[in-house]
């Protein structure tokens, strides 16, 4: 997809197996659209805004989320495309979309758009996101293969406790208190001798102050399976154009080098970090993809992580995941609720958060991890059917998507 004013789309199948497609969706009914997702999700510029989302945004009403769908499908699945679609469903056969956004088309959240009142596009196809050409054909970038890979630890930053942030603030705890019992407690203990870092404890996962960035290089230089992130991550506005300035929040102090600005006692990683390692720090710099080479599959389960996708130039940590040799990565469209904020703001004892933590996490553990992760989300979207609660709404199991090279 381009933007162009309108938004010029062209598709192919492999092997030419159908007929390949252009077609140009509006400018005016793009941008109607996308205003009404906009409104829909959480806009971190705007004070207070969860708490709107959360309890009157259309992602959490059934028939406003119903509505949206159909017209996210209506303007943006191209006639000729739906077709082809709706004939391979008729014929049994379930095909892997591979979609690349153009910029302003980042946020939609692909999976369910509805053709049809009744069918939502993952219940007929499974559905990922195609990774910039320019990351993917790089001369220098080396991806590294999951079949090779899968027996190597599993990496895990589970909630890290940022310097100068109390539990309660806004680089606080995403988790909250940990439990031995809990979901995601559960959930990587089960890991044994294969999780990093290892502990005897469940509870020591969470909240660790010796997770930065020195540590996770040393780390992913002896060699990992997966890499997966839970915790706060931040972006620059699209508008601004410096998707390099996205921010991973880790346990590194104020006094660590790196080029993003100090917060307080803290120093974000920034994906220019992952991307240009000690370039001008250092004599002899090293290239970012040799101080943090990525594992196959990485989870970046934070706020707006797969941001990037937003700007003209993605130079994200989606991005510089991939660049450091990832094969897939797993991120999330819009700012995500936590637990916490489903029990303040909702009538819900759940867990939302940690379940879909510990579904991304399975579906990265598995040989088929899109079809894994496409079959969680079908399960969540039937018990939105059948239970229209805010904890069972799209607004968070929608947020993910995977991004393949």
């Amino acid at each position: 997809m381009a933007d162009a004013g309108d938004v010029y789309v062209s598709w192919r199948w492999a092997d030419d197996a159908l007929a390949r497609g252009v077609a140009v969706l509006p400018r005016d009914e793009v941008r109607e659209v996308l205003r009404t997702l906009a409104d829909a999700v959480p806009d971190p510029a705007r004070p207070g805004d969860l708490r709107r989302v959360m309890t009157e945004g259309a992602l959490v009403d059934p028939a406003t989320e119903s509505a949206m769908a159909q017209a996210l499908s209506r303007v943006l699945l191209p006639y000729g495309l739906a077709v082809q679609l709706y004939e391979l469903s008729q014929r049994g056969v379930r095909p892997h979309l591979r979609i690349q956004p153009s910029p302003r088309l980042a946020q939609v959240p692909w999976e369910i758009i509805a053709p049809d009142p009744a069918i939502r596009l993952l219940d007929i196809a499974d559905v990922s996101l195609l990774a910039p050409v320019s990351v993917v054909h790089s001369p220098e970038r080396i991806s590294r293969s999951w079949t090779e890979t899968r027996d190597l630890p599993v990496v895990a930053v589970l909630d890290p406790r940022v310097p100068g942030f109390r539990a309660d603030s806004e680089l606080g705890s995403v988790l909250g208190r940990p439990h031995p019992e809990s979901a995601v407690a559960v959930h990587f203990s089960g890991y044994g001798a294969r999780l990093v870092p290892r502990v005897t404890d469940p509870v020591e996962l969470f909240r660790r102050a010796d997770t930065d960035r020195d540590w996770l290089s040393e780390i992913l230089r002896r060699g990992a399976s997966r890499l997966v992130y839970v915790g706060h991550v931040t972006c620059a506005a699209p508008e601004s154009g410096q998707s390099e300035h996205a921010e991973l929040h880790l346990s590194c102090t104020a006094g660590t080098r790196g080029f993003a600005a100090a917060n307080r006692t803290h120093r974000p990683l920034s994906a220019k970090d992952l991307l240009l390692g000690t370039h001008s720090l250092d004599p002899s710099p090293v290239p970012g993809r040799d101080l943090w080479p990525m594992p196959s599959r990485v989870a970046l389960i934070a706020c707006e992580s797969g941001g990037d996708l937003r700007f003209t130039e993605a130079l994200g940590l989606t991005t510089a995941a991939l660049a450091a040799g990832a094969e897939l990565v797993t991120a999330t469209r819009w700012p995500l609720p936590t637990d916490h904020a489903f029990h303040t703001l909702t009538p819900t004892t759940t867990y939302p958060l940690q379940a879909a933590i510990c579904a991304v996490d399975t579906a990265h553990d598995s040989s088929t991890p899109i079809p894994t992760l496409l079959a969680w989300q079908r399960a969540r979207l039937a018990a939105w059917r059948t239970t229209p609660a805010p904890a069972n709404s799209p607004l968070l199991w929608a947020a993910f998507a995977t991004v393949t090279d």
